[in-house]
C-alpha cells in the first residue's frame, strides 16, 4: 500500500470511529461525566496520527471499536461504560459469603464473583473424607442448591452479573445456582454472568479435573448448547490463562495456551452444529495482570486481535460480536509476597492500571494478605478501593487506548502476537501426528485440529514441561539477583509488622457438615435416586444433561451425589507421570 492510499485507509478509519461515536453520544450510550484533565484541559476521546501523517502499522493498530479491536470493542472506550468492578470472594459457609457480597455491593462493586472451597472444586461433598479439613477454608462450601439459596439470599440475581470459578464440577453448580434462581422468581432467560468451565486449563496447570477430558467435553458442549437455547446472555465458558500464568508461564504462553484452548471450544461448538455468531459471542477470557507493566498491557491488546482475525478467517465468524474478545482480568496472586505484604497494595494497583490500559472488560483487584490467607473486611476493602481510586482519580477512563501508537508498546504487541502464533502452529503440528488420514490425504479430527493438539499435548506432557521451563528460568534467575523482588531478595530490612490474617474456624466445617446431614434427613430420598439414576441414564446417550442435572438438583441431590454417579459411569482420570 502507497503513502497515499495508507493516509486514506487512515482517514476513512478515523471518520468510521467518529461516526459510532457521534453515534453512541445520539443513543444516551457515553456517560454524563467530566472528562477533562486535573487541570480542567479538554481531552478527546481518542487519538490517532496527525491528519496526513502516514503510519503503517494501522493496519494493525486500527481504531477504537472496529477490527482487528486491538484499541477495544467500543469506539467510547471506558467513556461508554467503566470496567465492571468484580471482586472474587468467598470463605467460610454461604452465610458467611453472603454478607462479604453485601459488603462489596454496598461499597461499590458492580458484580460478584464466587471463590469456592476445594472440596467443591473437586465435585465432593463436604461430609466427604477426602473433604477433612478443607471444608470453607480457599473459599465457600457449596454442598447443594439450599447452599446457593443461601449465598445468594437477598441479592436478586436478575439484577447482578454473577461470575463463578469453577470448571470440573461446573456444570452441576451452574444448575445449583440456575434453581436459586428459580426459586428467587428469576426469568432464567434474563441472568447475565459468567461460568469458568474451562477444563483444558486444569489439565495444563491447576489439576482439578473430575473425568478424562472427553466426558467433560460432552458436558460442556451441552452446557453451550442449553445457554445459547435457554439463557442467550450468560457466559458458559470463560476461558482462563490465570492459572496457567501462575503455574509459571510467560506471558506469550499464557496468551497462546489460553486463545488455543478458546480456538478449541469454538470447535466443539462448531462440532455440534451451532452456530458460530451465535455462540461466539457467550465465550469470554480471564487473565492475569502480572507486574510487568508494559507487557501485560501488550498481551491483552494482542489478545483482542488474534481472537478477532481466527474467528473470522478461521472458523468463518462474520459479526463483530462473535469476533470479539471480552475479558476479567485479575491482578497476579504470584506476585504478592509473604515478605513486607505493605508492598502488595502497590503491586496490585500497577497490576490493575495495566489491566485498565490494555482495555480489560472487568477487574478483581488482589488484597495485600493473600499470600496468606483470605482476605480480611478490611484488606478486601482496600483491594476495591484501588480500583475505585483508578476509575474515579486517575482519568485513565477518559481517552480510549491511550498507550495505542507507542513505539514500544506497539513493538510488544507485535512481537507477543508472533510467539503466540508460533505456539499455535506447535499445537497444530501435535494434532496431525496419529491422527486418521483419509484417502484424499486430509487428517481427518474428532472435533478440530487445535483440539486434537491440545488432547495431544495433554497427554505428552507437552504444556506442563513448557510451563515447568519458564517457570524454572525465572526462578533462577531471581535466586541469582537478575530478577528483584523488594522485600525478597532486594530491600529487605523492613518496620512492618505481623499482619492480623483471618481464619476460618473448624467449625465451619463442623456446621457444615451436620446442616448438610439434617438436609439429607429432610428430602425425598426415593426422588432423589430416581432422578439421579435418570441423569446417568441421559449420560449414557445423546440427550442434552442439563435438563436431567437441573431435576437431580431441584431435588436436593448433592454435588458428590450428581459427580459420584457420574464417575460411576465414566472413570477417575489420573495424568500420566512425567519427570
Amino acid at each position: 500500500m502507497g503513502a497515499e492510499q495508507q493516509d486514506d485507509a487512515i482517514e476513512a478509519g478515523r471518520r468510521r470511529w467518529q461516526q459510532r461515536y457521534d453515534q453512541a453520544v445520539a443513543t444516551g450510550k457515553v456517560r454524563d461525566a467530566d472528562f477533562t484533565t486535573l487541570s480542567a484541559s479538554e481531552v478527546e476521546p481518542v487519538y490517532g496520527p496527525p491528519e496526513g501523517a502516514v503510519d503503517p502499522r494501522m493496519e494493525r493498530i486500527g481504531w477504537p471499536g472496529e477490527f482487528p479491536f486491538t484499541r477495544g470493542l467500543y469506539p467510547t472506550g471506558y467513556r461508554g461504560r467503566t470496567w465492571t468492578i468484580r471482586q472474587f470472594a468467598g470463605f467460610g459457609n454461604a452465610e458467611q459469603t453472603n454478607e462479604r457480597y453485601r459488603m462489596i455491593l454496598a461499597r461499590g462493586g458492580g458484580g460478584l464473583s464466587v471463590a469456592f472451597d476445594m472440596p467443591t472444586l473437586m465435585g465432593r461433598d463436604s461430609d466427604d473424607p477426602m473433604s477433612l479439613g478443607e471444608v470453607g477454608h480457599c473459599g465457600v462450601a457449596i454442598d447443594s442448591a439450599a447452599d446457593m439459596d443461601v449465598l445468594f439470599a437477598g441479592i436478586p440475581l436478575g439484577d447482578v452479573t454473577t461470575s463463578m470459578t469453577i470448571s470440573g464440577p461446573a456444570v452441576p453448580v451452574f444448575c445449583m445456582y440456575l434453581v436459586a434462581a428459580e426459586r428467587q422468581g428469576v426469568d432464567l432467560a434474563a441472568l447475565d454472568g459468567t461460568l469458568q468451565t474451562d477444563i483444558f486449563k486444569e489439565y495444563i496447570a491447576q489439576k482439578e479435573w473430575l473425568f478424562a477430558p472427553e466426558p467433560h467435553l460432552r458436558l460442556i458442549g451441552d452446557l453451550m448448547e442449553y445457554c445459547a437455547e435457554n439463557i442467550p446472555a450468560y457466559k458458559p465458558l470463560s476461558v482462563s490463562g490465570y492459572h496457567i500464568r501462575e503455574a509459571g508461564s510467560t506471558a506469550a504462553q499464557e496468551l497462546a495456551y489460553t486463545l488455543a484452548d478458546g480456538f478449541a471450544y469454538v470447535e466443539l461448538g462448531l462440532s455440534r452444529g451451532l452456530d458460530v455468531d451465535r455462540f461466539a459471542p457467550g465465550l469470554s477470557f480471564f487473565f492475569d495482570a502480572h507486574v510487568d507493566f508494559f507487557e501485560e498491557i501488550a498481551k491483552f491488546r494482542a489478545a483482542r486481535r488474534i481472537w478477532a482475525r481466527w474467528l473470522r478467517d478461521v472458523y468463518g465468524a462474520t459479526t463483530d460480536r462473535a469476533q470479539w474478545l471480552r475479558f476479567h482480568t485479575q491482578t497476579a496472586g504470584v506476585s504478592l509476597t509473604a515478605q513486607q505484604p505493605y508492598n502488595n497494595v502497590v503491586r496490585t494497583a500497577v497490576e490493575a492500571l495495566a489491566a485498565v490500559l490494555g482495555g480489560t472488560n472487568s477487574l478483581h483487584t488482589n488484597a495485600l494478605d493473600e499470600t496468606l490467607a483470605l482476605p480480611t473486611d478490611e484488606s478486601a476493602e482496600i483491594a476495591l478501593r484501588t480500583q475505585q481510586v483508578l476509575m474515579e482519580e486517575t482519568g485513565v477512563t477518559n481517552v480510549a487506548d491511550p498507550l495505542g501508537g507507542s513505539w514500544y508498546v506497539e513493538a510488544l504487541t507485535d512481537r507477543i502476537e508472533a510467539e503466540a502464533e508460533a505456539i499455535f502452529a506447535r499445537i497444530r503440528e501435535m494434532g496431525e501426528r496419529g491422527r486418521d488420514v483419509a484417502a484424499d490425504g486430509e487428517v481427518r479430527h474428532e472435533i478440530g485440529p487445535i483440539t486434537s493438539g491440545i488432547l495431544r499435548g495433554i497427554e505428552d506432557g507437552w504444556f506442563m514441561a513448557e510451563i515447568a521451563d519458564a517457570a524454572f528460568q525465572y526462578q533462577t534467575s531471581l535466586e541469582k539477583g537478575d530478577k528483584k523482588v523488594v522485600g525478597v531478595n532486594v530491600h529487605t530490612e523492613s518496620l512492618t509488622h505481623e499482619l492480623e490474617i483471618l481464619r476460618v474456624s473448624h467449625e465451619v466445617e463442623r456446621e457444615q457438615v451436620r446442616v448438610l446431614g439434617d438436609r439429607r434427613a429432610a428430602r425425598d430420598e426415593q426422588l432423589v435416586q430416581q432422578r439421579l439414576a435418570a441423569l446417568v441414564e441421559t449420560a449414557r446417550g445423546s440427550d442434552n444433561m442439563l435438563p436431567a442435572m437441573l431435576d437431580a438438583v431441584r431435588a436436593e441431590a448433592t454435588l458428590g451425589e450428581i459427580c459420584g454417579a457420574l464417575k460411576e459411569l465414566w472413570g477417575d482420570y489420573r495424568e500420566p507421570a512425567r519427570f
